[in-house]
């Protein structure tokens, strides 16, 4: 059994919407546990990059978002308090809570995904489709981090040459500027070259072949079936209102029917699929080296 990461990148491509596809087009609060568990334990795991910095982040951004929509939005019969003539109601303080949750799950997704999908796999699956969409996202993908070194880089040639500031609020924002219109200049020259650079190889004059190490294996075959499945269960449970949760005027939530316990177990079974995959092959790993 292969790591998720080492699956068909069209079979992570598939999962990784599936997962976020459901989870944004429902405000059940129960899809977002499942959800917010199996993205936060995945990069937990996985991901040896993320510091406590960013999961305070995320965490803050939840608390903001959380507080915003009962300020705002007083709908509601349960009023907890009143502020300046405003009341505060559990509903609001609910679906702020929901909606703050499922935007941080998806950054948590998101993140996973675009660690995970390197320029190769994103051009192995949206090549054959779109080459030049596929050629957009690699090289945007690409530009994130380069942006980012280039940027450090112009920094301090600008304080070698003693033209960047700190003294004041004023000087500092003054030399960022500085930095950026320097960093606009290069990217736009830079990105005219790659152009050229494509055309004189005949990008786009007609459909290309490329080599790819990417095969699609059984394991890939299972688990896209899996995917698929536990999907359209999922799916299925919301068309029939199994999944529904009202917020407003009041909080209501149907009975649990067993299309319902169905489709929460799909889900369920959906947001662990990586971290069973991780889990295993790590376990695998280890019983071969304790045999050597």
């Amino acid at each position: 059994m292969r790591s998720f990461e080492t699956c068909n990148p069209i079979v992570i491509t598939v999962y990784f919407l599936s997962v976020i596809g459901i989870l944004m087009f429902s405000l059940n609060p129960v899809l977002l546990l499942l959800a917010f568990l199996g993205a936060f334990s995945y990069t937990l795991i996985r991901s040896k990059s993320v510091s406590l910095k960013s999961h305070l982040f995320y965490l803050g951004l939840f608390v903001l978002l959380a507080l915003i929509n009962p300020l705002f939005s007083h709908n509601g019969k349960t009023v907890l308090f009143v502020i300046n003539d405003s009341p505060i109601t559990l509903e609001a303080v609910i679906y702020g809570v929901v909606s703050g949750g499922i935007l941080v799950t998806v950054l948590y997704l998101f993140r996973s995904f675009s660690e995970i999908m390197t320029r190769d796999k994103l051009l192995y699956v949206f090549g054959s489709l779109s080459p030049k969409l596929a050629l957009i996202l690699s090289m945007g993908l690409r530009y994130v981090p380069l942006f980012r070194e280039r940027a450090k880089t112009i920094a301090e040639s600008q304080k070698a040459l003693g033209l960047y500031k700190e003294d004041n609020i004023l000087d500092k924002i003054k030399s960022d500027l500085r930095v950026f219109s320097v960093l606009i200049t290069w990217a736009l020259e830079n990105g005219i070259t790659t152009a050229d650079s494509m055309a004189a190889r005949g990008y786009g004059k007609r459909r290309r072949t490329y080599f790819t190490l990417f095969r699609f294996r059984k394991s890939d075959a299972l688990l896209l079936f899996a995917t698929l499945t536990c999907s359209a269960l999922t799916v299925i449970g919301m068309a029939f209102g199994a999944l529904d949760f009202i917020f407003y005027p009041t909080l209501e939530w149907g009975s649990l029917t067993p299309l319902g316990m169905a489709a929460y177990t799909a889900y369920g079974v959906l947001a662990v699929l990586p971290i069973v995959l991780e889990t295993e092959e790590r376990l695998q790993w280890k019983y071969l080296q304790s045999k050597i």
